[in-house]
């Protein structure tokens, strides 16, 4: 039993050190998602060397504007936040093509960007969450492709429901390399 403890404990440490150690790599620009939300910006580190099809989905959305004006469609809280369908129902997805899986033991921890889809493991279009608390069972079951580094009190200020009554979106999102360098983060704004 110390020993499953002691093995327990040396994981969850893992996890935290590799959380922090990529916290504190300075981001690369082409691999960096910004959401600016109504309470701020959230800066995403994108993960191309487990998920390199979501990832380039989620870049390619980006920059045709799919995801500016996105509401948060479903947030349940110690859970997550799941926004990107255009219909806000939690049924829609882009015009592209589903993914296949891209399912890794990279684990499910506060701050873990994932994407949704439907019961068939290959249905991943465009809709995504953020997880507001660790959540193992999802483990090897959907696909990680980002985690968030910067703004994660902005995400725990997301509206909650199913759907929320009076939802958040998401105002813009932006690649980092897209931005002029030297421009500032929006200012937060009221609901």
């Amino acid at each position: 039993m110390k020993f499953v403890l002691a093995a327990v404990a040396a994981a969850m440490l893992a996890i935290g050190s590799s959380s922090a150690a990529r916290a504190q790599t300075p981001l690369d620009p082409e691999n960096t998602l910004y959401l600016d939300l109504f309470c701020g910006r959230v800066s995403i580190q994108l993960l191309p060397e487990i998920a390199p099809l979501h990832v380039e989905r989620i870049k390619t959305l980006t920059r045709q504007g799919f995801y500016d004006g996105i509401v948060f469609h479903r947030v349940i809280s110690g859970f997550m936040a799941q926004t990107g369908d255009p219909t806000g129902t939690g049924r829609g997805g882009s015009p592209l093509p589903n993914l296949p899986a891209e399912f890794t033991p990279t684990p499910f921890v506060r701050g873990t960007v994932g994407m949704a889809r439907a019961q068939n493991p290959n249905s991943a279009n465009s809709q995504f969450f953020i997880m507001f608390a660790d959540g193992a069972f999802l483990n090897n079951n959907y696909t990680v492709w980002g985690q968030v580094v910067e703004g994660m009190e902005c995400v725990d200020q997301i509206a909650r429901g199913e759907p929320p009554a009076n939802p958040d979106r998401i105002i813009a999102a932006h690649i980092a390399a897209d931005i002029p360098a030297g421009t500032p983060a929006p200012t937060p704004t009221a609901r």
